[in-house]
């Protein structure tokens, strides 16, 4: 698997548009995450493995459907809010015009045997893929043997008992904010990084002001 560039790459407005429009008219169901990662991570390399697994979460635990807010956040992140709105359509209208058509077909064809088989055979392949996907994605995440005491019980009262989302991340987020918490010397790394960007932005914009005040000057006289 190759790693996306280190700086998000230069992509067009109609490109991004596209691959997404392609991805929203083609995906079913579930499996929409795994043709995202299909896309995004091994076909166009526009994000590696972990910036793909951070949209997909963020997209999973705020709300609204997962796959429109992972378009918003990569789209952003490519384009700024050209392409977060890019995106973002070309997730959404595929499946509104699709869901827009059967609903005025649904009356007349949702008895009908061959239709039920053709839906049945579309779930068990969504199933799959979010399957392939989610070892995927936890053979890269589940590192740590802390990572077992969220995944459990969240796998248990979600997935077992459907209970809400948002009172279970209110118990486990904490929880697991501090299983994860970062060690001193990698905050230390953080922050003398930071310190360092900051010092090489004020440098640059000292070097502009000088610029434009020498040629101030020049004109003037």
């Amino acid at each position: 698997m190759k790693d996306a560039p280190a700086h998000a790459p230069n992509v067009s407005l109609a490109k991004l548009f596209g691959v997404f429009l392609y991805v929203g008219g083609t995906s079913f169901g579930g499996s929409v995450i795994a043709y995202l990662r299909d896309h995004l991570v091994s076909r166009q390399e526009w994000l590696d493995e972990d910036q793909f697994l951070a949209a997909a979460e963020i997209g999973q635990t705020v709300p609204g459907l997962i796959s429109t807010n992972a378009a918003v956040i990569v789209g952003g992140h490519l384009r700024g809010a050209a392409g977060a709105i890019a995106a973002a359509v070309g997730m959404t209208l595929p499946g509104a015009i699709f869901v827009f058509i059967l609903g005025l077909m649904y009356a007349q064809f949702k008895s009908n045997p061959e239709v039920g088989a053709v839906l049945s055979g579309v779930g068990a392949a969504a199933v799959g893929l979010i399957l392939a996907t989610t070892l995927q994605m936890g053979a890269r995440e589940i590192k740590k043997w802390q990572d077992w005491i969220i995944l459990i019980p969240a796998f248990v009262v979600v997935g077992i008992y459907h209970i809400s989302l948002v009172p279970v991340l209110a118990v486990l987020v904490p929880i697991a904010i501090q299983f994860n918490r970062p060690e001193a010397k990698e905050l230390a790394a953080y922050h003398a990084q930071q310190a360092s960007y900051h010092a090489q932005l004020a440098e640059h914009h000292e070097e502009v002001a000088a610029r434009h005040a020498a040629a101030t000057a020049e004109s003037s006289s």
